[in-house]
This record gives C-alpha cells, sequence and structure tokens, in this order.
C-alpha cells in the first residue's frame, strides 16, 4: 500500500463541481520545430481543438529544411489563433521555446514539441485544477507514448488531484534523481513563469531544470486517472539519436546544479538537495555499473566513465555498498551473469523498475521517495 501523506499537501479522492470563472483564460502554446513538418498539422489541432478553452498557438520554426515553414504559414492562413516566428538560421529548442514565450498573451502555457499531441480535454483539466488552487504553478499528468501513426486511446475522466507543497516536490526529485515528467503533458501559470524566466540553456534537461525551478516557486499539482498528452517515440527525435545513458545522467546532474545556482537558490536548502543529489547519482551510477555485468554487456570504457561520473558526485566512493558490489563484479569479469547470485540481483532489479513504473504510471512519482 502507497503512503503519500508525508508528500502530499492536498488530496482530493472525490473531485469538486467543475469551475467557471477560469473560461475567459487564454492557454498560449508554444511549438517549437524543426523539420518536423509532417508531425505538424496534428500537434497544433490537437491544441485548436480543445473544447472549452481559449487557445492560441505559437509555431516557432528553428530555420527547418523541410517544408515546415510552408505548412506552419498555411495553418496560420487558416486560423487566426495560429502564429509563426521564424529562425533565419537554427539556435536550438531552447532559444526556440524562449522567443516564442515572448510572444505569448496567455495566462497559462504549454510547450508542446511538434511532434507530440494534447489529448482531448487536456487543458480544461489542467484549468479546473489551477482554479481550485491558486497557489500551483505546474499541473501535470500522465503521457501516452506512442510509436507510429496510430494514437493510442487516452482516459478522459479523472480519478483525483494530487497538489504537493512545490518544494518538497522538489526534494522528491531530489531524492529520486529522474524527471518524471516527459513534457507536453506539462501547463505552467505564465506568471510564475515571468517571474522565474524560461528555460536555461541545457543540452538534454532543460526541460527538467524548468519543471524544478516553477516548483522551487509554486506548488505542484498532478492529475490522477487521465492522460494529458500523446508524446511520439521515433527514431528521429532528439532524445533518440543523441541521449544514451551517460549523457542522461550527466544532464541530469547539469539541471540540478543549474536549478542550485540560479534564482531559486535563496528558496532552497541548497547544500542539503546538492549532497541529496549527489550521493542518489553516484548510487545510481554505481549500481547500472554493476548491472551491466549481471547482464553480461559490461564494457570496460564504459565501467570506467560511470566510476569516474559518481566521484564527481562524491569522493569517498570505497565507502560505499554500490562500490564493493561494482569491484566484486568487476573481478568475476564477464563470467559474472553466470552466477546464481548475479541473476536473482538483476531479476531484482527489474521488479524495482517495474515497481517504480507503475508508481509514476499512477501518481506521477516514484515509489522509492
Amino acid at each position: 500500500m502507497l503512503n503519500f501523506a508525508p508528500h502530499v499537501k492536498g488530496y482530493s479522492r472525490v473531485l469538486p463541481s467543475k469551475p467557471n470563472t477560469v473560461a475567459r483564460n487564454v492557454v498560449s502554446v508554444v511549438i517549437p520545430c524543426y523539420n518536423y513538418a509532417r508531425y505538424l498539422p496534428a500537434a497544433v489541432h490537437s491544441a485548436l481543438m480543445q473544447q472549452d478553452v481559449p487557445v492560441e498557438v505559437v509555431v516557432v520554426d528553428d530555420a527547418s529544411a523541410d517544408d515546415s515553414v510552408a505548412v506552419a504559414d498555411a495553418l496560420a492562413s487558416a486560423d487566426s489563433r495560429v502564429r509563426v516566428v521564424r529562425h533565419a538560421r537554427n539556435r536550438g529548442p531552447v532559444e526556440a521555446f524562449n522567443n516564442g514565450l515572448a510572444k505569448i498573451g496567455g495566462q497559462f502555457i504549454v510547450r508542446l514539441d511538434a511532434d507530440d499531441l494534447l489529448t482531448p480535454g487536456a487543458l480544461r483539466r489542467a484549468l479546473d485544477v489551477f482554479e481550485y488552487y491558486p497557489q500551483v504553478g505546474m499541473v501535470y499528468g500522465h503521457p501516452l507514448h506512442f510509436e507510429g501513426d496510430v494514437l493510442p486511446p487516452s482516459r478522459s475522466h479523472p480519478t483525483s488531484w494530487i497538489v504537493w507543497d512545490g518544494r518538497e516536490w522538489v526534494e522528491g526529485r531530489c531524492r529520486s534523481a529522474y524527471n518524471v515528467i516527459t513534457s507536453p503533458e506539462v501547463v505552467m501559470r505564465a506568471s510564475v513563469v515571468a517571474r522565474i524566466g524560461g528555460q536555461q540553456p541545457l543540452a538534454h534537461t532543460h526541460d527538467m531544470e524548468m519543471w524544478l525551478r516553477i516548483a522551487a516557486h509554486s506548488d505542484v499539482a498532478y492529475i490522477a486517472g487521465v492522460d494529458q498528452a500523446w508524446h511520439r517515440d521515433h527514431a528521429g527525435s532528439l532524445s533518440a539519436r543523441e541521449v544514451d545513458y551517460l549523457r542522461d545522467i550527466r544532464g541530469r546532474l547539469d539541471a540540478f546544479e543549474t536549478l542550485f545556482a540560479g534564482v531559486s537558490k535563496p528558496r532552497l536548502d541548497v547544500e542539503r538537495l546538492r549532497s541529496v543529489v549527489h550521493q542518489r547519482l553516484a548510487k545510481e551510477a554505481l549500481e547500472f555499473a554493476a548491472h551491466q555485468y549481471d547482464r553480461g554487456r559490461a564494457s570496460e570504457p564504459l565501467i570506467d566513465e560511470l566510476i569516474r561520473f559518481a566521484r564527481t558526485c562524491v569522493a569517498d566512493l570505497e565507502s560505499h555498498t554500490e562500490w564493493r558490489s561494482l569491484i566484486k563484479r568487476r573481478t568475476v569479469g564477464s563470467s559474472a551473469h553466470w552466477r546464481p547470485w548475479y541473476v536473482a540481483h538483476a531479476l531484482r532489479r527489474r521488479m524495482r523498475h517495474a515497481q517504480r513504473y507503475r508508481c509514476w504510471a499512477r501518481w506521477g512519482v516514484y515509489s522509492f521517495e
């Protein structure tokens, strides 16, 4: 039985009646686009088709080499709610979003990649939460990951809301050192974003850092029981092309360090939280390295890189249980994955990941927080 009492500020199993006082508030959907002409119409239409919510869409073409600009212009000609910002040269996803952010006029914001889509009713559900909880600066829900051209069916009836004190939510992220948000499932309060600024120039974790920064300055809400967005998984995506495990874990460390050094520093117990993050990431890197031996896939250069990364996080690796476990496997070598104890360890790791995924899919956080 999962116990959220230490981390949940407000929790309602039965949603109150639907509010209507935010009906005039506009949601600005910023869509950075680079060579995604084939996906852009679906992304734009998923925003324009949202019911009971005034929407504006700002498409930022980042000097695409395909027909993205022509497609975006056609969409803008067909609907006055769509505007197009053009970059003369490719400036990357962070500048694309931030430049779109400068053009918006709405009270709420969505960052929607051109290959993703909003589910029906997603914005209305988020605005309902914002209405009841004015201290909330960010609302998210479950994203449906899919491949190909067929969208999986989405759930549309919330079962509950969870509202965290923002700094408690940040602490949970520090304890797990994982990003629990994909991106398109988030709606942000524009007044909070205006106060903290746009995305920071991080290679792969600019979204993660922004969620953390928003949470450091406002509360965070999760809508349970529904799917708030469709996230497209495909070989051409930035994450699929450029992000492996080492880049991912280094990027997460960069996100936390950027958070701790920025505008949120006075609002957080930075030194304590930095220690929590460093300990967690060092442990994770060593566990991942050991797991490569358990699976019979150990690459010595990768193991060396993981150890170096762990040492940048903590100086006394030798005192950690995870270090001793890794050294034992390294001593055994390539035959480690044939030994029953290590096989059992690999199975336990798989079960922990499955449990963590189930918790995330239901509640938007990980079970070991």
